[in-house]
C-alpha cells in the first residue's frame, strides 16, 4: 500500500509526484520510459500569453516548472511589453534535452518518491473509492489516492495523410486498456486531437531570408529562487518567416490528403493552435501566416517549425516546407503528425480535480481535455496538493478566478467542460475577467501564502517574500508622503518631458500617474535610492491604482456568490421556475456554489435569481424542522 500513485510522467505527472512526495506521502510515479519523463514532444518552450503567468503561479505555490525553465532556457523574452501589465508575460525557449534531464534528476533524488518503468493497464476501485492499479504484468498495487496524468497516451493514434498508426507521441507505445477501465467505472471518455509540426536540420536553413527574433536584454525569470540566468550575449535567437502563395496552393490542392480533411480524424483539434491546413480553411482571406523557426537544443541540429503543424502525407509536407523562404533546401529530420487520444470531460471533476464518480481519483493535464505544458503542470500541482490535503483531512485548496490563472482554468474546466466544445482547452488572457489582478509581477504576492501553508514553500523563501512585501508597502507609503510644490525643481523634468508643470502641490505617488514618469526619473528629486525590481512593482501598483481597486470590488461580488454553497447531488428539477436548459445544465454540472452556477453556459441571471430564492426558502424550511 502506498499513499499516492501517479500515472504518467509528463508535465502534470512531474508536478503531481513532486508535490505529493515533498509533502511526505509515499508516492509511485509510473512512466513507460524513464528517459521520456518531462519530455517536450511539441513546442520546445515554456510560457507565453497567460501561460507564462501560470508558470509564475506554479512557482509561487512551490512547483518546479519555473525553476526548470530558468535553468535550461536558451532564450528569455518578455512579450507584450508595449501593452499594459495585465497581458505582459515571459516566454523562454527551452533546451528540450536539458529540461527533461533537470526534471528527471529532481524526481530521482526526491525522498518518498519511487519511479516505476511500467505500463498501467487498469484502474481499480471498490465501493466507489480508488483502491489501486493493475500493472501490465498483472501485479496489483494498492493506494489511497490515484492521480491520472496520461496526456495523449490513452488509446492514442498517430495520423499522417490516410495512415493511422496505434502509437503515442514520439513513437512511444500507447496504453490501450486504461480508458476502457475508466469507462467500466462509469467515467465518460471522448476523442480529442492535437498535432505537431516538422523538425528540420538547422544547418540546412538559409536564415538570411528570415527575420531575427532576439530575446529581451534584462534579468527576467520565472522563479523567485532563480539568481542567475544565461547572459543575453549567450542566448539563442529565433527566426521569423512566412507562408507564401505557393505554400497555400500546395496545401489547398492536397486538402483531401490531410488526415484532418479526409475523414480519418474523429476528434477536434485546438481552435487556438490549429494545423496550417486548418488555418488556410478558417482564414482564407489571409495572404500569409507567420512561421517561427525555434532551436530545440544546443545538443541537436534541429529547428522546430512553429505554426506549421500538419497531418499531410510526407511528400506534401516536403513540398510545403520547401515553399517557405529560407527553407527551400531544408532537410526534414522528423515529419509532422496529428494524434488522436481519449480524454474525459472535466465536468466529471470537482474543483479540487477529484473525480465526482470515484472518490480519491484525480485527473490532471491533457486527460482533462486541456492543451499545453503549462496548463498540465498547474493541474498536476493542484491535484497533488489536494490529494494530500484530503488524505490529511484538511480543507482543499481551491483558487478563485481573481487569485490566479490556475483558478480561472480549473473553474472553466469543471464548470463548462471540454466535451461540449469538442476541442482542447487552452488558457488565454481573454478568459480572465480580472487579468489586471493576475499579473506576471505579482504572482508571488497572490499565492506565496498558499504555497507556504501547504508546505511547499521553505521558511527561507517565505521570509524573503515577506521582506519584499514590506519593502513595497514602505516605498508606496514614502512616495505618498513626499510632496512637490510649484517651486520644486521637478518642474524642470516635467518641462523636458513636455508635460504640464506643477501649479499646485502634488505627491510623488500622484506624479507617477502621469505618462512617462518613472521612479528612476524622480530619484534625483527624492533624495533616496530604490531597488529597481521593487520600484517596477510599485510603479504598476500606483499607476493602475484606480483600475486595480475597481477590479477588486468586482471580484468581491464574485467571492460573495462563491460563499453561497449549494447542496451536493441536488435534483434541480425541483426548482420549477428554472428554464429547462438551466435545469439540465445544473443537474449535469452539480455546482458547489452559487457563483459557479452563475458561470455555467446556458444559466442566465434570471435563473440565478430564481435559484437564490428557492435555496433561501429551502434553508428556512430546514431551520424550522431543525428548530
Amino acid at each position: 500500500m502506498v499513499d499516492v500513485i501517479v500515472i504518467g510522467g509528463g508535465h502534470a505527472g512531474v508536478e503531481a509526484a513532486l508535490a505529493c512526495a515533498r509533502l511526505k506521502k509515499t508516492t509511485v510515479l509510473y512512466s513507460m520510459h524513464i528517459d521520456m519523463i518531462a519530455s517536450m514532444p511539441c513546442n520546445p518552450s515554456v510560457g507565453g500569453p497567460a501561460k507564462g503567468i501560470v508558470v509564475r503561479e506554479i512557482d509561487a505555490l512551490g512547483g518546479e516548472m519555473g525553476k526548470a525553465a530558468d535553468a535550461t532556457a536558451l532564450q528569455f523574452k518578455m512579450l507584450n511589453t508595449t501593452k499594459g501589465p495585465g497581458v505582459q508575460c515571459l516566454r523562454v525557449q527551452s533546451d528540450k534535452l536539458e529540461y527533461k534531464r533537470y526534471m528527471q534528476d529532481k524526481l530521482l533524488q526526491q525522498e518518498y518518491l519511487e519511479i516505476r518503468e511500467m505500463c498501467v493497464e487498469e484502474v481499480l476501485a471498490k465501493d466507489g473509492r480508488i483502491s489501486g492499479v493493475r500493472q501490465k504484468d498483472g501485479t496489483v498495487v494498492n493506494c489511497r489516492a490515484l492521480i491520472m496524468t496520461t496526456g495523449t497516451f490513452m488509446s492514442s493514434t498517430v495520423l499522417v495523410g490516410h495512415t493511422s498508426t496505434l502509437s503515442g507521441p514520439e513513437d512511444e507505445p500507447t496504453t490501450e486498456n486504461l480508458s476502457q477501465s475508466l469507462r467500466n467505472l462509469g467515467i465518460e471518455t471522448f476523442r480529442l486531437k492535437t498535432g505537431t509540426p516538422a523538425r528540420v536540420r538547422t544547418a540546412s536553413i538559409d536564415f538570411s531570408k528570415t527575420a531575427v527574433q532576439p530575446g529581451t536584454d534584462e534579468f527576467i525569470c520565472f522563479s523567485e529562487d532563480t539568481k542567475e540566468i544565461r547572459p543575453f550575449d549567450q542566448q539563442a535567437v529565433c527566426y521569423l518567416t512566412y507562408t507564401t502563395a505557393k505554400t497555400h496552393d500546395i496545401i489547398n490542392s492536397n486538402l483531401k490528403r490531410s488526415a484532418m480533411y479526409s475523414g480519418l480524424v474523429k476528434g477536434v483539434g485546438p481552435r487556438y493552435c490549429p494545423s496550417i491546413e486548418d488555418k488556410l480553411v478558417r482564414f482564407a482571406d489571409k495572404e500569409r501566416h507567420q512561421i517561427f523557426l525555434e532551436p530545440e537544443s544546443e545538443s541537436l541540429d534541429t529547428t522546430y517549425v512553429q505554426g506549421f503543424s500538419t497531418s499531410m502525407p510526407y511528400d506534401v509536407q516536403e513540398a510545403m516546407l520547401h515553399s517557405l523562404p529560407g527553407l527551400e533546401n531544408c532537410t526534414i529530420e522528423k515529419y509532422a503528425y496529428a494524434i488522436e487520444y481519449d480524454a474525459i470531460d472535466p465536468l466529471q471533476c470537482k474543483p479540487t480535480l477529484e473525480n465526482k464518480i470515484i472518490e480519491n481519483l484525480y485527473t490532471a493535464g491533457q486527460i482533462n481535455g486541456t492543451s499545453g505544458y503549462e496548463e498540465a503542470a498547474a493541474q498536476g500541482l493542484m491535484a497533488g496538493i489536494n490529494a494530500v490535503r484530503k488524505l490529511d483531512h484538511k480543507e482543499p485548496l481551491i483558487l478563485h478566478r481573481d487569485e490566479a490563472y490556475i483558478g480561472v482554468m480549473i473553474d472553466d474546466l469543471v464548470t463548462k467542460g471540454t466535451k461540449g466544445t469538442k476541442e482542447p482547452y487552452r488558457l488565454l488572457t481573454s478568459r480572465a475577467e480580472y487579468r489586471l489582478l493576475l499579473r506576471h509581477d505579482n504572482a508571488d504576492a497572490r499565492l506565496s501564502e498558499y504555497g507556504y501553508e501547504t508546505g511547499l514553500i521553505s521558511d527561507e523563501r517565505y521570509a524573503r517574500y515577506q521582506k519584499k512585501m514590506q519593502n513595497i508597502e514602505e516605498m508606496i507609503s514614502y512616495l505618498a508622503g513626499v510632496r512637490f510644490t510649484p517651486k520644486s525643481t521637478v518642474n524642470g523634468l516635467l518641462e523636458r518631458l513636455g508635460l504640464d508643470v506643477l501649479k499646485e502641490g502634488i505627491s510623488a505617488a500622484e506624479l507617477l500617474k502621469r505618462p512617462g514618469i518613472t521612479i528612476a526619473l524622480l530619484e534625483p528629486y527624492l533624495e533616496r535610492e530604490f531597488d529597481p525590481a521593487i520600484a517596477k512593482l510599485v510603479e504598476i501598483e500606483i499607476r493602475y491604482e484606480g483600475y486595480i481597486k475597481k477590479a477588486k470590488r468586482d471580484a468581491e461580488h464574485l467571492r460573495a456568490m462563491d460563499k453561497v454553497c449549494l447542496p451536493e447531488r441536488f435534483d434541480y428539477d425541483q426548482v420549477v421556475n428554472l428554464s429547462l436548459e438551466a435545469r439540465q445544465k445544473l443537474n449535469k454540472v452539480q455546482p458547489l456554489t452559487m457563483g459557479q452556477a452563475s458561470r455555467i453556459s446556458g444559466v442566465n441571471p434570471a435563473d440565478i435569481a430564481v435559484l437564490a430564492v428557492f435555496m433561501e426558502q429551502l434553508k428556512r424550511t430546514f431551520e424550522k424542522k431543525s428548530g
